[in-house]
């Protein structure tokens, strides 16, 4: 990610579109020199002028078509719920629009292979706003890694469980390996490859309402994925319900030289383990630096400032890792370079797809499930 120098990049005039979480990012694109924070669009009035007067931003929508027909908008920042991640990305791609979007890509591959398709017809750039691969874990391992440190990688594993009572009512109908892209990305990211098939679990069983509302008898979903053109696998696991654990997003690596390994606990110091140290002396105890340098210096502040820590995203999320501002910086440079952002449309729709091919592999008692050939281009 390159600092681009902000006398000569373009500017361009984003519409963020829902304002739960999304209110976050609304002071990273007033503050960045590639951006113009123009319009926000809440269904809900009364919270659209709230935030509208609290940020100073003028145009305001309560329509989402109203937002697509603004000539004036060159991309949307979706961060509604998940059940619309899909349609309102397509809209926009039609409308000319460029896209970021928080994730999940979608619920479904051919969502996934709709917008993949429309970004091919459209010229348009998409991005799945995933915040993994751009927290300051995951760019300190990714520092580690092609720095040679870690030597060769052996294995990678990542775990997400995080209890979802007291959360919006749709989580009920979602499916663990459905909302994947959290360990999926870290494990797919790190070597920059594709998912080429998966063989998934369903463990343990949750409550009578979940189960019906969702369409899921599993607690756990542990899923191996193959990547490929490569002899390395990862291994994953998800639960949402009815499993005693603390929340925690956690991303191992497992290399010739070092292993990096994520505190058991959250907000206790991650491990990195050295061979051929005396066995007493393998693991330390480190803290993991910001990465902030690599941001222009307007922004760089919000890899440690939460505007909203209350919201459910942060107590749980621990600020997502210093994230934000790197993929609103991400997204803008890929604008200004005319390149794809990272991760772009197919890789997306690679990460999303791992855990959609995941819970059909679960159904079928682990057996192997291939990922669909559009997510390997």
């Amino acid at each position: 990610m390159s600092v681009p120098n902000s006398s000569s990049s373009p500017r361009f005039r984003v519409a963020i579109v829902g304002l739960g979480f999304g209110a976050e990012f609304i002071p990273i694109y007033q503050r960045h020199p590639g951006a113009e924070m123009y319009a926000i669009c809440q269904r809900n009035e009364a919270h659209l002028h709230e935030v509208g007067d609290r940020f100073e931003i003028g145009t305001r929508y309560t329509s989402y078509d109203d937002v697509l027909a603004d000539p004036k908008v060159d991309f949307v920042h979706i961060n509604s719920p998940i059940p619309d991640h899909a349609w309102m990305s397509l809209k926009a791609l039609e409308a000319g629009k460029h896209v970021m979007c928080t994730v999940p890509m979608a619920t479904t591959i051919e969502e996934c292979d709709q917008i993949c398709e429309a970004v091919a017809r459209t010229g348009k750039k998409y991005m799945m706003a995933e915040t993994v691969v751009y927290s300051r874990e995951f760019l300190f391992i990714k520092d580690l890694y092609l720095k040679g440190e870690l030597g060769e990688i052996q294995h990678l594993a990542a775990s997400h469980p995080q209890d979802m009572d007291g959360w919006p009512a749709y989580w009920e109908k979602m499916i663990p390996m459905h909302y994947a892209t959290h360990v999926v990305s870290p494990c797919l990211g790190l070597l920059d490859k594709r998912a080429e098939y998966v063989s998934c679990f369903g463990s343990g069983k949750v409550r009578d309402d979940i189960r019906e509302k969702s369409g899921n008898r599993f607690a756990v979903e542990t899923c191996h994925i193959k990547v490929q053109d490569s002899d390395v696998v990862a291994h994953i696991w998800r639960f949402l319900y009815d499993v005693a654990r603390q929340y925690r997003e956690s991303f191992d690596v497992y290399g010739t030289k070092k292993s990096f390994e994520w505190t058991l606990v959250e907000d206790e110091p991650h491990v990195i383990h050295t061979a051929k140290k005396p066995e007493p002396e393998i693991p330390s105890k480190i803290e993991v630096p910001d990465f902030a340098h690599l941001l222009p210096e307007p922004i760089r502040m919000f890899t440690k400032t939460i505007q909203d820590a209350e919201h459910l995203s942060f107590v749980q999320g621990g600020g997502h890792g210093g994230s934000h501002p790197h993929m609103v910086h991400e997204f803008l440079s890929a604008l200004a370079q005319n390149r794809d952002p990272w991760p772009n449309a197919t890789q997306s729709a690679n990460w999303t797809c791992v855990g959609l091919c995941a819970h059909q592999s679960a159904l079928k008692g682990g057996e192997i499930v291939r990922l669909p050939a559009f997510t390997l281009k």
